[in-house]
């Protein structure tokens, strides 16, 4: 199990596996947060690690793996992602737009609070490379909503112990209703591109 394996670098490299583990996390889901910040936290409990040092290393483990993200958007830049978008179905460049307008006025507050959406946490990186936020801007909103993350989830296992596996399952509630979210959003999204191109092939 992929618990078991957390706990074993947990155990053998303490505060320092945990913020490797959650720099992984935002190259390779198959590590969540949600299972590595909660056993981090229960092993604290137990005295085997310091859970500052813990939450510490945690934050910065985040920063790290967003700054990667951050880099794969300003590599792929706004011109190349419009080429990218231009070529997939029911997509406009014209909206891809609008939305990096909108990242553009509003991109700190997405960072911010994005940290702390499942699924949508580790992504938010990208459109801010993208758009080249100034890095020490996202470095700073990035830092702020990973360490209320952190803190939560190590917060939670110290003080659930044994039964820290609770943090995890509200985050799978969590995680769950975002794609729920998201997959209506894309349906009807998807449904009214087909609808417009629908009425614009009709009026020709």
């Amino acid at each position: 199990m992929i618990a078991d394996w957390i706990a074993d670098v947990i155990d053998a490299m303490g505060a320092v596996g945990v913020g490797l583990l959650t720099a992984l996390e935002n190259l390779f889901p198959p590590v969540p947060s949600e299972v590595v910040l909660p056993l981090a936290g229960f092993t604290a409990s137990e005295g085997r690690v310091n859970v500052v040092a813990v939450t510490v290393a945690a934050t910065v483990g985040s920063l790290v793996g967003a700054l990667a993200l951050y880099g794969l958007g300003a590599w792929l830049g706004h011109e190349r992602a419009c080429r990218l978008a231009d070529r997939l179905p029911l997509v406009d460049v014209s909206e891809l737009d609008r939305a990096t307008s909108w990242f553009a006025r509003h991109g700190g507050k997405a960072v911010l609070f994005g940290r702390l959406v499942p699924v949508v946490r580790s992504l938010v990186s990208v459109p801010a490379g993208i758009e080249r936020m100034p890095l020490a801007r996202f470095c700073l909103y990035t830092t702020l909503g990973s360490a209320f993350w952190n803190t939560l989830f190590v917060g939670a296992g110290f003080v659930l112990g044994e039964k820290w596996r609770r943090a995890e399952q509200f985050a799978n509630w969590a995680t769950w209703a975002v794609i729920a979210v998201a997959a209506l959003w894309a349906v009807r999204f998807a449904v009214g591109r087909m609808r417009r191109h629908t009425e614009a092939r009709e009026g020709r």
